[in-house]
C-alpha cells in the first residue's frame, strides 16, 4: 500500500467547490480511508486554500489515504495534475509531493506521501 496524506479539500469531511468535488471523488473511489492523522508542519493560509510546509511547529489534522499499488500511478497522476505539480505544468511548481510521518489517532507512525509547499 501507498499513504497519502491529505490536510485540505481531499479530506472525507471538508467543504469543496464543484470543482474541487472530482479530485476528491477519484480519491474516495480508488483509496481506503485508513484514518485521521497529524504532521508536524506549518500551515498557510493562501486565500481561497492553505499549504503545508515541513517540518514545522505545529500539528496539521488530515486524512490518511491507503492506494493499492496497482492503483497509484493512475491515482498519483490525477492528484498530481490536480495540485499543479506535472511534468508538464509552469515551473517553479507551487506543491512538490513529500514523504512525511503521519500520526494516526491510535498512535502509529505511518509515511504518507503529502502535497507541501514548494518552499
Amino acid at each position: 500500500m501507498h499513504n497519502l496524506f491529505v490536510y485540505g479539500t481531499l479530506r472525507r469531511n471538508a467543504r469543496r467547490t464543484d470543482a474541487q468535488q472530482a479530485p476528491y471523488e477519484l480519491l474516495s473511489r480508488n483509496a481506503q480511508f485508513a484514518g485521521e492523522a497529524t504532521v508536524e508542519g506549518t500551515l498557510h493560509d493562501l486565500g481561497n486554500y492553505t499549504g503545508m510546509v515541513v517540518p514545522g511547529s505545529d500539528r496539521i489534522i488530515g486524512d490518511v489515504f491507503a492506494i493499492e499499488p496497482s492503483q497509484w500511478d493512475f491515482v498519483i497522476a490525477r492528484l498530481d495534475a490536480y495540485e499543479g505539480c506535472t511534468e508538464n505544468d509552469p515551473r517553479p511548481h507551487e506543491y512538490r509531493r513529500d514523504v512525511v510521518q503521519a500520526r494516526l489517532s491510535s498512535g502509529e507512525m505511518v509515511p504518507a506521501w503529502a502535497y507541501v509547499l514548494n518552499r
